[in-house]
């Protein structure tokens, strides 16, 4: 029988874990979780930052409404991941070259829809993670995008954004992606 052990230090899980125990304590998990959920610098030093309701709807970090066009209601990084209102965060893009590629529904598990995987494969090194559904993937990175997007590509939907939006951030990093974001003009081009 193979010996389970923590994600995080190793340590051999015992019989007081359950059995689909992943960490040895909370302590564990919750630096785990913290690993996971670094992001880039070019996303946490924009104060640009707010929080998001379940349904995703846009709030400031005391509960309020938020607008994705009205800097007044945004804050910086640190403020908005210290507030618990609502259900998580959220990032605004202004137009200033950060955008965001959506990709809807390509998710199956670990796998990658084909489709999907091009594009991932396109961005090159960028930082990627799953959106808040579990089932997409958010690729963010440097470009230009005057207007918002909504395109099929194969079986899929790609969401294209630059300004006026906000994206709900989860920080879960997809794969082995770089906490830093790429060049994504050339895969924007071929997109549109």
């Amino acid at each position: 029988m193979k010996t389970r052990r923590c994600e995080h230090c190793d340590e051999q899980l015992g019989a007081r874990h359950a059995h689909n125990a992943r960490y040895c304590s909370g302590r564990c998990r919750v630096a785990a979780h913290r690993a996971r959920r670094t992001l880039p610098d070019e996303l946490t030093s924009r104060p640009r930052w707010v929080r998001r309701t379940s349904r995703k709807l846009p709030i400031t970090v005391d509960g309020d409404t938020a607008s994705s066009t009205d800097p007044e209601t945004w804050s910086r990084y640190r403020d908005a991941a210290r507030s618990t209102a609502g259900a998580g965060l959220g990032f605004v893009l202004d137009g200033d070259g950060l955008v965001c590629l959506d990709l809807d529904h390509c998710l199956y598990g670990d796998r990658l829809a084909p489709w999907a995987q091009r594009i991932v494969d396109a961005a090159g090194p960028t930082w990627v993670e799953r959106s808040v559904s579990g089932d997409g993937l958010h690729v963010w990175g440097l470009g230009e995008l005057p207007h918002g997007r909504r395109i099929s590509v194969g079986t899929g939907t790609v969401e294209l954004y630059g300004t006026g939006r906000y994206i709900a951030v989860t920080g879960d990093t997809w794969g082995d992606s770089p906490r830093r974001l790429g060049d994504l003009s050339t895969v924007i081009h071929e997109l549109l």
